[in-house]
């Protein structure tokens, strides 16, 4: 039972070795700073230091380090020539365990265990608590926290307790319409059918016989009797999808049946009791419709008794769902499962997405998401793999980066991802590491994306004068961090100009 990542703090080769028996991919850090920048980048699941770091450094470390990964599990190891227990003062700073030398090593494959059950733990805790508004949203699935989700689930609590009927939801397209209809649908009569049919796609003929059924020899074609989508709701909820689409002619039909709660079959003579609830959706504005003259107005005021509207992504009051929603549908997509290994997204990927205006709302960002699965070969989602539109996509990625006005020319996902990691290299004025979390990848990845583009020190990115040249910041955020930290050992450093984090080293 292996951990996906662990970054080991040490230079004693024992103790990686150690590490790496329990490790997917290994980091390996010689300092506190560098041990900073790996797990910035990479979100380990575990990390291990020596007993070179005394329990202060151990605090200094937690304290300076992302809140992101504040979380992260961090043991001690010594080693047998150690004479200092320190074990007390470890933990009190913040370790799960000390171990006391080789004594204590088969213990590693336990805190392991103890690790990995742990963390499906919160995850199944995560997926009950943070992608929903209450308990109660939960039980309708209605992913979202924001003011207006809340607001939605307070009116589909109290219609659904209610005996209002019909009702009408109001939404663009993707906004999730028959989502609230069968929340409604399953707080009131949880044990009766929910029917549904889309207005929009059906004649108008078809549509009248699918909704009030037919007698024997009403029309041509018709050798049997049918039974009506209303007949056959029974006493649970009939959905009418897009009821903006329904021929002026059968919302007449419609109409009366609202008011009088009974129907006959098309070439029938027999009133038939509608007992079903009716629950009338539209992506139009209903009121402008009545105005034009394509939908009844008293139709209109017999729906509207009590509207439901869902706002859309692009609203201010409902963006901050988009990063929820985006994770909900990562971990819950079962487009690919041989790569649950997905399990989160970059910093940009967030960013363009809450950027986005979403038209088609979140059907449109569920596609995108579950695309993005399917383009990912890393275990975080990131920019290149997220393809909305070739032209939005390439609006967004220049709207994220400050740079020219004008849109990437001859645009293609490689050219887009190349140009992103040139502008991370040039704003860190070439730190890999920092360019890696900036770009929400690994610095194996980056080398491996700067190998394959010939991305070089002074490369001219598109709409970039020849001549501009890259100044590099005296005092990055970044150096300064490390700068604080040091070295606890006060160690000489060599004469390599730049120190290099070492690559992660795959366990088969």
């Amino acid at each position: 039972m292996n951990l996906r990542r662990i970054v080991a703090v040490t230079k004693q080769a024992e103790i990686q070795q150690l590490a790496r028996q329990v490790a997917q991919e290994m980091f390996v850090a010689d300092d506190l700073a560098d041990a900073l920048d790996i797990v910035d980048t990479v979100n380990p699941d575990l990390i291990v230091f020596d007993d070179r770091f005394s329990p202060s450094h151990v605090r200094e470390f937690l304290d300076t380090t992302d809140k992101n990964s504040i979380n992260v599990p961090i043991i001690v190891i010594s080693n047998d020539e150690s004479y200092i227990d320190s074990s007390a003062e470890f933990i009190q700073m913040g370790a799960v365990d000390y171990l006391r030398g080789r004594q204590d090593y088969g213990r590693l494959e336990q805190i392991v265990s103890q690790i990995k059950n742990k963390s499906r733990i919160a995850d199944a805790e995560r997926d009950i608590s943070d992608f929903f508004a209450e308990d109660y949203a939960a039980s309708v699935c209605m992913v979202g926290r924001s003011k207006a989700t809340i607001d939605n689930l307070k009116m589909i609590k109290l219609v659904a307790a209610s005996r209002c009927n019909p009702v009408l939801i109001i939404g663009e397209t993707g906004t999730g319409k028959e989502l609230v209809a069968k929340a409604i649908h399953i707080l009131r009569y949880p044990d009766e059918p929910f029917v549904a049919v889309n207005c929009a796609a059906l004649t108008a003929n078809l549509l009248e016989s699918e909704l009030f059924g037919h007698v024997k020899g009403s029309f041509t074609g018709a050798d049997r009797e049918k039974t009506g989508l209303l007949e056959l709701a029974g006493s649970g909820t009939m959905f009418l999808d897009e009821i903006s689409e329904m021929p002026m002619g059968l919302q007449a039909k419609l109409l009366r049946l609202l008011q009088e709660k009974t129907f006959r079959k098309v070439g029938g003579v027999k009133n038939i009791t509608c007992n079903a609830t009716i629950i009338a959706s539209s992506n139009r504005n209903l009121q402008k419709e009545t105005k034009a003259n394509r939908f009844r107005r008293d139709l209109y005021y017999r729906l509207s008794i009590c509207p439901i509207t869902i706002a859309p992504l692009r609203a201010p009051q409902r963006r901050e769902d988009i990063p929820l929603l985006a994770e909900y549908f990562l971990k819950t997509s079962t487009i690919y499962p041989e790569k649950h290994y997905i399990t989160s997204l970059t910093k940009l990927v967030i960013e363009a997405l809450e950027q986005h205006d979403w038209p088609g709302n979140v059907r449109e960002l569920r596609n995108v998401i579950e695309r993005a699965i399917l383009l990912e070969t890393t275990d975080k989602i990131g920019l290149s793999s997220i393809v909305i539109d070739q032209t939005e996509y390439g609006e967004l990625a220049d709207s994220l980066i400050p740079t020219r006005q004008d849109h990437i020319k001859d645009f293609s996902l490689a050219k887009a991802e190349r140009e992103l990691i040139a502008r991370a290299l040039q704003e860190t004025g070439w730190q890999k590491t920092q360019a890696a979390a900036m770009l929400g990848i690994t610095r194996a990845t980056l080398y491996a994306k700067v190998k394959q583009y010939n991305i070089e020190k002074g490369s001219r990115l598109a709409g970039q004068p020849q001549a501009q040249k890259v100044v590099r910041q005296s005092h990055h955020p970044e150096q300064s961090r490390r700068s604080a930290l040091g070295d606890p050992l006060k160690e000489v450093q060599t004469e390599a100009s730049t120190p290099s984090l070492p690559q992660p080293v795959t366990v088969p």
